[in-house]
């Protein structure tokens, strides 16, 4: 367990570096509360946890969404750590990629326990690109939701690029929409990936506003389908913020899944991208 005064310890000026972490003046309401999904660096949280969040909040972040690894949801850490080590830093974690299979209970209580806002099934409990799946997972989805708003939690999914393939003229994500209840399950909307799949983020809130209160912001380069730094992919991200309210959006979390040189670098060249629109 990492104690208060072994973290203290560990990390020095940990307080002054917050204190002294770059003020990054924004516009826009929305993009004044940068938020990063901590996958991003997930090679360093493995490694060190503690001082991977001393660096992520020098870069001005002040929302994390965790992410499954191999040491747990937390990096090692239990979910009482990283909330106060993160309060620490003058971050919040405000969210939580899991699973939703036998672990589904643990992973519940954990993500109670960090004082998250959200969790978030990142895969399909089953398999098959079939509407007849697609409703079957929405009933999973309408259980899991009323299951974490019983804990003051809210229930979501997050897209990749398959769930808007189709079947029978109809787009299988739009089968996740509306099967599933919008006051038990909400949307984490991947920009990046909506956008390969050749589809635009901006019908979606439009036809279903409200829905999409969480987005993973990743620009991404259409040809190779990955992702890459702000501005050097096929996302409009300012026309995406111009809309951040129709879409019900609370909080955004940069995820950059592949690099130019590190983690760090591309986190530090994305949010002066969003400070310059």
């Amino acid at each position: 367990m990492i104690t208060r005064r072994r973290f203290l310890q560990n990390t020095g000026t940990i307080t002054l570096g917050t204190l002294l972490a770059p003020r990054i003046n924004f516009g826009n309401e929305y993009l004044a509360n940068p938020g990063v999904q901590l996958y991003t660096f997930r090679k360093d949280m493995i490694a060190n946890p503690v001082q991977t969040l001393q660096k992520i909040s020098a870069l001005g972040i002040k929302q994390l969404e965790s992410a499954s690894s191999e040491k747990g949801h937390y990096y090692g850490m239990t979910p009482k750590e990283i909330r106060n080590i993160s309060k620490e830093l003058g971050m919040t974690v405000r969210s939580g990629h899991v699973s939703l299979d036998k672990n589904w209970p643990k992973a519940l209580s954990e993500a109670a326990e960090s004082g998250q806002e959200y969790i978030i099934v990142s895969s399909l409990p089953s398999q098959g690109q079939t509407i007849d799946n697609y409703k079957k997972v929405a009933e999973q989805f309408n259980d899991a939701g009323a299951e974490a708003k019983k804990m003051g939690i809210r229930f979501g999914y997050h897209n990749h690029d398959f769930e808007f393939e189709m079947e029978n003229d109809t787009v299988l994500y739009d089968v996740l929409l509306e099967e599933t209840e919008p006051s038990l399950v909400c949307m984490e909307m991947d920009l990046g990936w909506v956008v390969a799949s050749g589809k635009d983020p901006l019908e979606y809130f439009k036809k279903y506003p409200g829905r999409f209160p969480l987005w993973h912001l990743k620009d991404m380069d259409l040809k190779k389908k990955q992702s890459t730094e702000f501005g050097k992919g096929g996302l409009p991200i300012k026309k995406m913020f111009d809309h951040a309210r129709q879409s019900g959006l609370k909080y955004f979390f940069i995820e950059q899944e592949e690099y130019s040189s590190t983690p760090f670098e591309s986190i530090k060249y994305n949010l002066n991208y969003l400070k310059s629109i």
